[in-house]
């Protein structure tokens, strides 16, 4: 393996992250003539492609049980996807991904009565409240979207806990979001059949498709665990607090969303929440 200078571990992580957003940003381009769901569909099955290529896991010995843990440690992660990328398609990128960060700091102070974690809920409360609560015009459903994507997000990382102790997460990752692609797909696809099957006759649907799966799952996971194994949870956590900036810049550069005031404000104190609670680490090892 080859060795990483440790002052560069911070910019394998926030190349990760900006290749996650991008991705994001390049679904939003798809959403012009492709369902978001059958957009996350597309997302999901490149990642599948990619994940299995990388892992590899048929050289493991999987039990039925490990496969329908897999399974669903799967759909949840697709029907996370799914959520987030309807919540795009109605609001902008900071904004979504500062709302589905409640999840995970929700997971990360359950239980707690310490103040620092208190105080993590409040500002990621305040940061929510600013970026969707009390703005005029906000998509109602979009922000909807983006609290299902965080509740989603609990949840995966509640399951991702599961498979990582059994020491096969990458693994059942890669498993569990082959099998999730193979029994949603009717579901997920069915919309976008019947209202226009012919873009899936084009070849940019496919290209724009596997661009998103690769870069918003395989390229970050990648990265991620090259900065797990250099600096660990803790510091891992204190770098998520990045997300929501990167997430808020992308949307400005490639989507031309323009923060306001408040929105900057309130991704701000998401950030600040997520640096409060950094020291207890997350739960799982990747974001979604």
């Amino acid at each position: 393996m080859v060795r990483v200078p440790s002052w560069s571990v911070p910019l394998f992580f926030v190349v990760g992250a900006v290749s996650q957003y991008v991705g994001a940003a390049v679904g939003v381009f798809l959403f012009e003539t492709t369902d978001p769901a059958a957009v996350a569909w597309l997302r999901c099955a490149a990642a599948a492609v990619a994940l299995l290529a990388w892992r590899r896991p048929w050289r493991t010995r999987w039990t039925r049980r490990g496969i329908a843990v897999a399974g669903g440690f799967g759909i949840v992660t697709v029907g996370m996807n799914v959520a987030f990328f309807e919540s795009i398609a109605r609001i902008p990128l900071g904004t979504a991904v500062a709302i589905e960060f409640v999840g995970p700091v929700a997971v990360a102070v359950l239980g707690s009565r310490r103040p620092r974690d208190l105080l993590a809920v409040a500002l990621v409360t305040a940061g929510v409240a600013l970026v969707a609560g009390v703005q005029v015009g906000v998509d109602p459903a979009g922000v909807g979207f983006a609290l299902l994507a965080a509740a989603l997000w609990a949840g995966y990382i509640l399951l991702g806990k599961r498979v990582a102790d059994a020491g096969a997460g990458l693994d059942s990752l890669a498993v569990g979001i082959a099998v999730a692609a193979v029994l949603l797909a009717a579901p997920l696809l069915c919309g976008q059949l019947i209202d226009d099957a012919h873009v899936f006759a084009d070849p940019r649907t496919w290209v724009l498709g596997t661009a998103v799966g690769v870069l918003s799952t395989a390229v970050p996971y990648a990265l991620d665990q090259v900065v797990l194994k250099r600096i660990g949870r803790a510091r891992f956590a204190l770098l998520l607090a990045l997300l929501p900036a990167t997430a808020a810049v992308v949307g400005a550069v490639v989507l031309a969303q323009r923060p306001t005031v408040a929105e900057v404000f309130g991704i701000a104190l998401v950030m600040a929440a997520l640096a409060v609670g950094a020291e207890r680490g997350p739960r799982t090892v990747a974001a979604p």
